[in-house]
């Protein structure tokens, strides 16, 4: 009996998707397909990602890998934008496709009697776009406007300095999207060769969820991509060790006429492979997320009513994410709300959470996993973190054992190992005249 205390947990966790109902394939062309039914459903949700994204991109054209997957859809050798939209809104289907640091990401949704069509629509604007001169212009106008938005955007400038502390002389420093003059200096030409020269089949993942037996969904996807090659397509990218901070860093943008001064105050985070991922998740929880917004919220906004809002994040990826609190507050207010923060995270490093909290946090991670998992877009990107972390086909069956494991004291080690209150980096932006 895996839960003898919890019966609850028994009854859902066969539910979940496991060994006995995720079919997987390896084309030849070392594509992943990963796919599970769902027969009470009459679409289908596709999911999937490409391995190439920002971190490839030239310092000069930084926002390269996010303008050229933003473009893939703008046309195609056999189909104009019109056709391409218009061709989804007549069946009722969508695609997105977005880029990362890592990698490209698409999502698309559609009725399973129209999976053949999304998928072939996904091969062709993935496989043969050609970005048209019209269609890049009106985009480049487009990524400029977020840009200029971005740049008055207290809490994005904040979140865009701090990651220029903690990930200093690291990809990571650098916006995916990347700044004003890269976008200006970017050609059409630069997005047909970062599209020739990186877009690959080679560690592309695609998971299928809905109402399709899963071995069809396979056979759809051979049918569109298996004679995908391009010998030209590089390895994953090596990151390069990351430099922990010396001291606490802080830096602050001025953007005048603002009248809120946002925070982001933390640290580098574990990567999402990390034997320690799950226990500062956990702690993360109950550090700035749980009920309230953890301690963080408490302290800073519940106790002395100084935040418009507070919350801490961890974000692990392929590599080491920020572990952070975020905050805004009134400029005159941002010392007294830096000093409760760090004062809190010197508890969390200092003593157990209470056994209470332990058990509140895992009642919480445990008992949500089933309701993201309740559509068939939540599966399919579950499919994708199984396969992208090398995770195991059992790994959400495992999953409640997993959390049931974690104790208090190696939570508390987890949080030493990553936050220490005396090394932070601390990125604000606001109208200036800050006290801190």
């Amino acid at each position: 009996m895996l839960f003898p205390s919890n019966n609850s947990e028994k009854k859902f966790v066969h539910s979940l998707p496991g060994p006995d109902d995720i079919t997987r394939a390896r084309l030849p062309n070392n594509i992943i397909v990963v796919s599970r039914a769902n027969f009470n459903s009459p679409s289908v949700f596709i999911s999937g990602l490409l391995r190439v994204g920002s971190v490839f991109d030239p310092d000069e054209k930084l926002g390269l890998a996010d303008f050229t997957a933003s473009a893939l859809m703008r046309g195609t050798e056999s189909r104009n934008f019109q056709e391409i939209y218009s061709l989804l809104e007549s069946a009722g289907a969508s695609l997105g496709i977005s880029s990362g640091t890592h990698s490209t990401r698409f999502n698309g949704k559609a009725l399973a009697e129209d999976l053949d069509m999304l998928l072939n629509l996904l091969a062709e604007v993935i496989r043969s776009p050609v970005f048209p001169i019209d269609q890049v212009e009106r985009l480049r106008a487009q990524l400029l406007t977020s840009l200029a938005m971005r740049s008055q955007d207290t809490g994005e400038m904040a979140a865009l300095t701090f990651d220029q502390i903690i990930f200093a002389n690291h990809p990571y420093s650098r916006p995916e999207e990347g700044y004003s003059e890269t976008v200006q200096a970017i050609q059409q030409a630069d997005l047909v060769a970062f599209h020739r020269n990186h877009y690959g089949p080679r560690g592309m993942i695609i998971s299928i969820v809905g109402g399709v037996d899963p071995a069809l969904a396979v056979e759809r996807v051979i049918k569109v991509f298996m004679d995908w090659q391009n010998p030209r397509q590089p390895d994953p990218a090596t990151l390069p060790n990351l430099s922990p901070l010396k001291e606490t860093t802080t830096r602050s943008v001025t953007i005048p006429g603002k009248y809120q001064t946002d925070i982001v105050i933390g640290a580098a985070g574990p990567p999402r492979t990390s034997p320690y991922f799950l226990a500062a998740s956990l702690g993360n929880n109950v550090l700035g997320q749980f009920g309230m917004m953890g301690r963080i919220g408490k302290a800073v906004r519940e106790n002395t009513g100084l935040a418009y809002y507070a919350a801490s994040n961890l974000a692990g990826g392929p590599g080491p994410g920020p572990w952070d609190i975020q905050a805004g507050t009134d400029p005159k207010d941002v010392g007294r709300v830096l000093d409760l923060v760090i004062q809190e995270i010197r508890r969390f490093v200092s003593e157990p959470i209470s056994k209470e909290e332990l058990v509140d946090s895992q009642s919480s991670f445990i008992g949500r996993l089933p309701i993201s998992m309740e559509s068939n877009a939540g599966v399919a990107l579950a499919l994708i973190s199984l396969e992208r972390y090398q995770l195991g086909t059992d790994y959400y069956q495992r999953y409640p054992d997993l959390i049931h494991s974690i104790n208090a004291e190696e939570i508390l080690e987890t949080a030493r190992r990553y936050l220490d209150p005396d090394r932070l980096g601390i990125g604000m932006a606001g109208p200036g005249g800050e006290e801190f």
